[in-house]
């Protein structure tokens, strides 16, 4: 993440910035239209797969939000480790400038032109004075320039200081999101549970269902970093769904598979939406075990390949991570990383 030269912030850093609030602004968009209540002749299967979707998606624009953040911390942390650094040469050049200014006072009260006079060495003493003179313009041109430079880092992490107070403000506003739709989960879950347990059974039967006859017979996985992050993915297995979470002891959907590939010692960004392109596209027919396979048109689910027409993924809130078949929900593509 490289800086402009009157921003902290890189080029990158506003990309993210900007997205994360787009997606902010989309989920609450979305969110807001969101009912109050689901009425009880609503389908209360659809509605509950309604909600999901809506708490995947804040919680997928918080995640942006909080990378955004930490990035902005980071670049903050930087600009004052220059500051400091810069202002320490300054008092440096202060105290060797303020000792030259009391050695030229001190041999300076007389008239240079008397000076020279009495000097008992007058070529020593015109070699001397040229050279004070010499170093006087360098140190103040360097002074001069350490000072501009302290202006702009200064003004660099003042910019940067306010966009991160933007995405704090922007965090508190998807954290908002995430306790309505916590409410409105809660509410559905409710009703879900109202309902005879053969209709229960039978709703989350479709919510685990899916054709596991679209891939090919390619079961090895793609690389050895791709194994890796399969077995940790399968470490994870049973552990709960946990909004914003990226492990170990829970997960968001995002959060598991940028965990995983973390254990083969390679970082992932942090949201689905991002992950989509953390590597090559391949089409759903030739997936591997470790591809990364994205859900919906906004790529807002993302689970991990695992071979045998299967993927691991953290589902939503009250399910654990699990096996679910590929063809779950619609599939957008398929990431290898």
């Amino acid at each position: 993440m490289g800086s402009h030269r009157r921003t902290a912030p890189s080029s990158g850093s506003e990309r993210s910035t900007a997205l994360a609030l787009g997606l902010l602004s989309a989920a609450a968009t979305a969110l807001g239209a969101v009912p109050a209540t689901a009425a009880p002749q609503e389908d209360t299967r659809a509605e509950v797969d309604r909600l999901y979707r809506e708490a995947e998606k804040a919680t997928e624009a918080y995640n942006a939000a909080d990378e955004s953040a930490d990035a902005l911390r980071r670049e903050i942390a930087d600009a004052q480790d220059g500051i400091a650094r810069k202002q320490q040469r300054v008092n440096t050049m202060r105290e060797t400038l303020g000792s030259l200014a009391g050695s030229q006072y001190r041999s300076g009260g007389l008239d240079p032109a008397l000076s020279l006079l009495l000097s008992e060495d007058p070529e020593d003493y015109l070699r001397k004075a040229s050279v004070l003179d010499r170093l006087g313009v360098h140190q103040t041109a360097e002074l001069r320039k350490l000072r501009g430079t302290l202006r702009s880092l200064s003004q660099d992490r003042a910019e940067a200081a306010k966009r991160l107070g933007a995405l704090e403000r922007s965090r508190k506003a998807a954290a908002t999101h995430k306790r309505t739709v916590e409410h409105k989960l809660a509410e559905a879950r409710r009703l879900l549970n109202s309902l005879p347990a053969g209709e229960r059974a039978a709703w989350d039967r479709a919510s685990r269902s899916g054709r596991t006859d679209l891939l090919g017979p390619g079961d090895a996985p793609a690389s050895g970093r791709a194994a890796t992050a399969v077995a940790a993915a399968r470490s994870a297995l049973g552990r709960p769904y946990v909004w914003g979470a990226n492990g170990p002891s829970g997960f968001d959907c995002s959060g598991l598979t940028q965990w995983a590939y973390a254990q083969a010692g390679v970082a992932l960004p942090r949201t689905s939406q991002a992950q989509r392109y953390a590597g090559r596209q391949v089409p759903l027919s030739e997936a591997r075990p470790g591809d990364l396979v994205l859900y919906r048109s906004d790529a807002s689910h993302v689970a991990m390949y695992t071979g045998n027409g299967q993927v691991i993924h953290a589902p939503y809130p009250g399910a654990p991570v699990r096996y679910d078949p590929v063809g779950m929900m619609p599939v957008s593509s398929v990431t290898r990383v």
